[in-house]
């Protein structure tokens, strides 16, 4: 395979981010990396944000600058078990709650995969109950190792079922069929967006995901760990952008699959090289071999979401790995920040299905 050459940025219209409506908002994994920043989005748009987490991924830092704000309600919670009383209010669901660390997803498969069923279905249950609009956050992992390139949302992926990604695939792609199950039988106003690799801000310097991984392998001088020959490709899209484009499909009349995702596909050699530019670091790159079941290219089509949302990304990738990386050096500077988010956060708790006769809330 060659190394793929970013493809140039058409120039940008001005740029005006979506302002949703004043809802009462339910956001599930709303202390995660994306969940945190949707919730500062809606908060300024004027909606009341019901917040569930049950903080296995994410983080109370996140939130922690919402603490007292008067339209915030933060609940622990886990979506697999009955929901909370406070989420009866919600007239807009966002469904973020599974953790999308490769790291954590393949060290609690049956967590996982119990998230994106299980939990999905307990939000779905809850839409239909209340006449609510839900948002399925879904992702670029449903298209599996393509075969089709770049990815456009009719595509139906080439996913192994049964490998160390299954859990977080095949979860899913179960949590869409879900969705488009409840919309076609039981008339729920249902959303799915396809998410592919988003980054920015509150990324966890741990979570096996290769913008974190590189940066804080540059931050404290240690090789930037690259897998095969690194010139497998990934799109990367700041998380501003990707916020606003999920605020766009909850407020549209979409109700099939939507990409959100940077066209601008790089390879891991080159990430790794901007990595080293923008940090200044000296690192060296460390090759290891290929994890079983890696993509060997990702690139989303965003015809539909450009058309139908007035969407596509407007920061590029050095402008976006500059502020990673700033919030990545706050981060390491301040040692008391992390102690203290570690002993907030709780221990993990294995999902358990409903016992029989259970009625999900």
């Amino acid at each position: 395979m060659t190394a793929a050459t970013p493809t140039p940025t058409p120039p940008a219209a001005p740029f005006a981010p979506h302002r949703p409506p004043a809802h009462t908002v339910l956001v599930a994994g709303a202390a995660g990396f994306v969940g945190s920043h949707l919730c500062d989005r809606l908060l300024d748009a004027g909606c009341h944000v019901v917040a569930l987490d049950d903080l296995s991924t994410g983080s109370h830092e996140h939130i922690e600058h919402l603490r007292e704000h008067p339209r915030f309600e933060f609940i622990p919670h886990d979506v697999t078990q009955p929901l909370p009383a406070a989420a009866q209010r919600a007239e807009r669901i966002y469904n973020l709650a599974c953790p999308a660390s490769p790291a954590y997803y393949q060290r609690h498969p049956v967590r996982t995969v119990l998230t994106s069923t299980l939990g999905s279905w307990r939000l779905l249950e809850l839409a239909q109950a209340n006449g609510a609009r839900l948002l399925q956050a879904s992702t670029s992992e449903v298209y599996g190792d393509p075969q089709v390139h770049p990815q456009h949302e009719a595509y139906w992926g080439h996913v192994n079922p049964t490998g160390p990604r299954a859990c977080y695939d095949e979860g899913k792609r179960c949590a869409e069929a879900m969705c488009v199950s409840y919309a076609s039988e039981r008339g729920v106003d249902v959303r799915i967006a396809r998410l592919f690799n988003c980054y920015g801000p509150r990324l966890h310097p741990g979570d096996g995901r290769v913008v974190s991984n590189f940066v804080a392998q540059a931050l404290t001088g240690r090789p930037l760990t690259v897998y095969g020959n690194g010139l497998q490709t990934r799109s990367f899209c700041y998380v501003d952008d990707t916020v606003d484009g999920l605020l766009r499909l909850m407020d549209s009349a979409v109700r099939t699959p939507v990409n959100l995702g940077n066209p601008n596909e790089c390879t891991m050699l080159q990430l790794a090289e901007r990595v080293l530019r923008l940090t200044g670091a000296v690192s060296a790159i460390e090759f290891r071999p290929l994890p079983v079941d890696d993509p060997l290219r990702r690139k989303p089509d965003i015809t539909l979401a450009t058309q139908a949302l007035g969407w596509r990304p407007h920061h590029d990738l050095d402008a976006g790995l500059r502020r990673t990386i700033a919030y990545f050096r706050r981060w390491a500077e301040q040692p008391e920040r992390r102690e203290a988010a570690a002993r907030r956060r709780p221990p993990v708790r294995e999902a358990h299905p409903p016992r029989p006769g259970l009625r999900a809330a």
